[in-house]
């Protein structure tokens, strides 16, 4: 049987409002993710899909419910190799060339003998060679996701968790984006889950899932 990458049950979310109380943003969701998966979560803004992939990502802890990571191990496991992010901002450090920025994660890990090679092919396929120079401020919103992208890739995760990652693209660009995306990570059977508003990238998913006011519909699956 395939080892879970993620199994979650029952997990609720509460934030804290000014004048007391709280405001549940998540409600008794329960999923499972398993390598090679291909997951698009679809909802309104603000309906916790962001909460959500924080919390299936180990960046954010459940009020309540339990979530195991058990082909990754422990939450101290999940990074910097095992998962990585693609953020609905970019978040490219500022001091930093794009090819350091891509680099980064391999070198913090301490694992940067091949991060340069690595790095150049990556930024090659996303078309982004010509920017390897460049500083965050000198490059614009789409070059900078994808420059995101190509960083999430660099330590071949397990996991790879994306929110709007092609909210700054065109359709013509964001497909392209993705299919790279994909095809690396079908390289490894990693898995992938984006939270997208784009009906596009999401029918590209095998699997659909929905997010309304906190609640998770995860049995929509599509097969090509």
């Amino acid at each position: 049987m395939t080892e879970k990458i993620v199994d979650a049950r029952g997990l609720t979310k509460a934030f804290p409002v000014s004048g007391g109380g709280t405001v549940q943003v998540l409600r008794d969701a329960s999923f499972a993710v398993l390598p090679g998966d291909r997951i698009a979560i679809e909802g309104a803004s603000g309906s916790g899909k962001s909460t959500l992939l924080s919390i299936l990502g180990g960046l954010v802890s459940a009020t309540a419910g339990d979530i195991a990571w058990p082909a990754l191990g422990d939450r101290a496991d999940l990074q910097p190799l095992q998962t990585a992010f693609v953020f609905q901002s970019p978040s490219l450090f500022p001091p930093l060339t794009v090819l350091q920025n891509v680099t980064l994660p391999l070198v913090l890990a301490g694992r940067s003998v091949h991060a340069m090679e690595r790095a150049e092919r990556l930024l090659d396929l996303f078309g982004l060679t010509a920017l390897s120079s460049k500083l965050p401020e000198e490059i614009s919103g789409g070059q900078a996701q994808r420059v995101a992208m190509a960083r999430a890739l660099i330590v071949r995760p397990k996991l790879l968790i994306a929110d709007e990652p092609t909210g700054q693209l065109d359709t013509k660009t964001a497909m392209s984006a993705i299919d790279i995306l994909v095809d690396q990570l079908d390289q490894t059977q990693a898995a992938l889950v984006l939270a997208t508003h784009d009906k596009t990238v999401a029918r590209r998913m095998r699997s659909r899932w929905t997010m309304d006011h906190g609640r998770l519909s995860a049995d929509t699956e599509v097969r090509a």
